[in-house]
């Protein structure tokens, strides 16, 4: 259990507001200044007492006690490392520097568990490398020789090393250019064997999957194509020098860039990113890739508006301001495993109390100096908030739509599901969700009710979606098609990589979605059905809404609808086959709130094979726009007409799949 060992001495008040200079949010360089000495001061209370281990209160992960300390240390001191490029010392980098020697000191009994130990620590070498490189004026260079022949000691036993085909070959070579560039031992070779490597994970638009496991599925879509795969590169240019040459700088500049040109619109204007995928216990290292735009003269954004949303990010997730509907945030800069404040169930096997702290790559930004035109230009709009942003992003397979009149952002999801192969999986809630947003997120119960279309059997089980077979995105339509399946047996242990159990199948069902402003037409269609199968009920499911108080519910024919305190609607209604609604609550289930409601609605008997349904799925905190009229052809085909006289057509329809 983790022990507090003396309480942080009470920090300067929090800078006042610059409204000249940062019209949307009010903050300056001081703010971000100010935030992160707040944030490593409130960690050193868990500090060991040669602050090698940063013991922080939680659960333990798989690693162990002794990792999660070293995890600590390391990713608050990414943070010192980017604080320590331009700021003030007021001691901070003699306080790591103790921590470095006492953690490489074979002898000392806070010593770090060695890389050929324990897997994570090739994670937070990368971090201490990182920090090493970004401080090396005032860190690096005032060791004395013993202990950087230790750090350099402790950090070359990567080479060599296996590493999972992921974002992890990243570690790899960071660490190797940072050695590379102190004298130290380093391989070429390896570096260029995973240089080539994650090449074959790039597949446009500035996206990667994080790696093609099993089969070689690329379907591993989320946070990480930017807080690791277009940040890390760049980085290993920065630390590697003339080493990286100008090919690579040219090459990953290029698709940092591409991946902002979309990606800059998963922020809403209230500062909330996108929440979907792993490891959001990481919070505002979304800005990670935003601020690489900035550093590296690899972004699309201004510098004003570069500021602008980083500021809004770091802001949303500060004390009082983080949440829309009035809760917490987080207390005098400690951060808990959750999303606003404490959620245990957002974390994986691999989270332990140390892991928030990759959050410390949002302050990426202060290795900017003070006079860099990021911190200097007057704030300016998101394009969000200045009109209606509609797109497709085909690589991850993500319809996108923002709307101005309420400042939520939508992601209609026909191309992520995380699977590592075609094997039947049970559904990751970040990832198996038909829709995503900035402010809702998915159920953690291990519930298929939020953002679904299933299948229900006769016990009341609901199919799971995951692998899916996307068809693409286009304009502002996708679809998608999955086997339905059923989980037989007990629920696996949690561990990960997760253990699947068996399952028993059902037939395809094939869905597909048009996305225009707040609304998404949800439709969906079973394919050939065994003689004796079934029967089975279809179900559409909405957005969860969450928050300290209940929201408020109100269920008519053919629509349900859960209401926010603060406007925030989340509405389903059935607009052909889909008679039943319904609305499920509960409590503990989501990282928006302790209390959630998700709207259904459902087929009043078992679904009819070929027979076309839809739904219209809205989350909106503005006045909810009209719905269009639905009508189906022969062969799956279907048109939408709007109330303004636009039309959509589509054909939802897929026989081939059948077997």
């Amino acid at each position: 259990m983790s022990k507090v060992r003396s309480g942080p001495r009470p920090g300067p008040p929090a800078p006042g507001e610059d409204r000249r200079l940062s019209p949307y949010t009010g903050w300056s360089r001081a703010h971000w200044e100010w935030t992160v000495d707040r944030m490593l001061a409130a960690v050193r209370p868990y500090a060991s007492p040669g602050h090698a281990l940063i013991e922080l209160p939680g659960p333990v992960s798989s690693s162990g006690r002794r990792s999660d300390g070293l995890e600590g240390f390391a990713r608050t001191f990414l943070a010192a490392g980017f604080r320590l490029a331009h700021g003030t010392d007021g001691g901070l980098a003699q306080w790591y520097a103790e921590g470095l020697a006492a953690g490489v000191d074979p002898d000392s009994p806070e010593r770090w568990p060695r890389v050929t130990e324990v897997n994570q620590a090739k994670v937070e070498a990368a971090s201490i490398a990182l920090a090493l490189h970004e401080s090396r004026h005032v860190l690096w260079d005032s060791l004395d020789d013993r202990v950087r022949d230790r750090v350099v000691g402790w950090l070359a036993e990567v080479i060599g090393q296996p590493y999972p085909a992921c974002n992890w070959w990243w570690f790899q070579n960071v660490v190797e250019a940072f050695l590379r560039s102190v004298g130290g031992p380093w391989s070429a070779e390896e570096i260029e064997r995973n240089i080539a490597g994650m090449e074959r994970w790039y597949l446009g638009d500035g996206w990667y999957t994080d790696g093609l496991e099993g089969a070689g599925t690329a379907r591993n879509f989320d946070w990480y194509a930017g807080w690791a795969m277009n940040f890390y590169p760049l980085w290993y240019c920065r630390i590697s020098g003339e080493h990286a040459g100008a090919e690579l700088w040219s090459r990953y500049r290029e698709r940092l860039h591409a991946y902002l040109t979309g990606a800059q619109h998963l922020y809403a204007p209230d500062g909330a990113p996108l929440h979907q995928g792993r490891s959001l216990t990481y919070r505002y290292a979304a800005l990670a890739p935003v601020w690489a735009g900035a550093v590296f003269e690899a972004t699309p954004l201004p510098p004003g508006r570069t500021r602008r949303l980083a500021s809004g990010v770091l802001r949303h997730f500060q004390p009082g301001s983080g949440r829309p509907d009035g809760g917490p945030g987080q207390p005098e800069g400690f951060q808990p495993i959750g999303w606003y404040g404490a959620f245990p169930a957002i974390r994986q096997p691999y989270t332990g109390p140390g892991s928030p702290y990759w959050s410390s790559k949002g302050f990426t930004g202060l290795v900017l100096p003070p006079g860099h035109p990021v911190w200097t230009a007057r704030e300016q709009a998101l394009a969000v908030e200045e009109r209606d942003v509609t797109f497709a992003l085909p690589v991850p397979g993500w319809l996108v739509s923002g709307t101005t009149a309420d400042g939520v952002v939508r992601v209609v999801n026909h191309g992520t599901d995380h699977a590592a192969d075609e094997t039947l999986g049970t559904d990751e809630p970040g990832y198996s969700r038909y829709a995503y947003a900035t402010h809702a997120g998915p159920e953690y119960d291990g519930s298929v009710l939020d953002n679904c279309v299933t299948l229900v059997d006769p016990a009341g089980e609901p199919a799971h979606r995951r692998p899916l077979r996307p068809f693409g995105v286009r304009g502002r339509t996708g679809s998608s098609a999955y086997r339905t399946h059923w989980p037989v047996g007990p629920a696996p242990e949690r561990v990960w990589p997760p253990r699947q159990p068996a399952f028993r199948t059902g037939p395809w069902l094939y869905t597909a979605s048009v996305l225009r402003g707040a609304v998404e037409i949800r439709l969906a269609r079973v394919g050939t059905v065994p003689d004796g199968a079934g029967p089975w009920t279809l179900r559409i499911g909405g957005y969860t809404l969450a928050g300290e108080m209940p929201p408020e519910v109100l269920v008519r024919s053919s629509g349900a609808t859960a209401r926010r305190p603060d406007g925030l609607t989340s509405t389903v209604r059935g607009l052909r086959g889909l008679p039943v609604a319904g609305v499920v609550e509960r409590a503990g289930a989501n990282a928006f709130g302790g209390h959630s409601a998700v709207p259904f609605v459902q087929t009043a008997g078992p679904v009819r094979p070929a027979e076309v349904y839809a739904a219209a799925v809205l989350l909106t905190g503005a006045t909810p726009p009209e719905l269009p009229e639905v009508t189906v052809g022969p062969g799956g085909a279907v048109e939408l007409r709007w109330p303004d006289g636009e039309r959509d057509e589509l054909t939802l329809d897929a026989p081939s799949l059948d077997d």
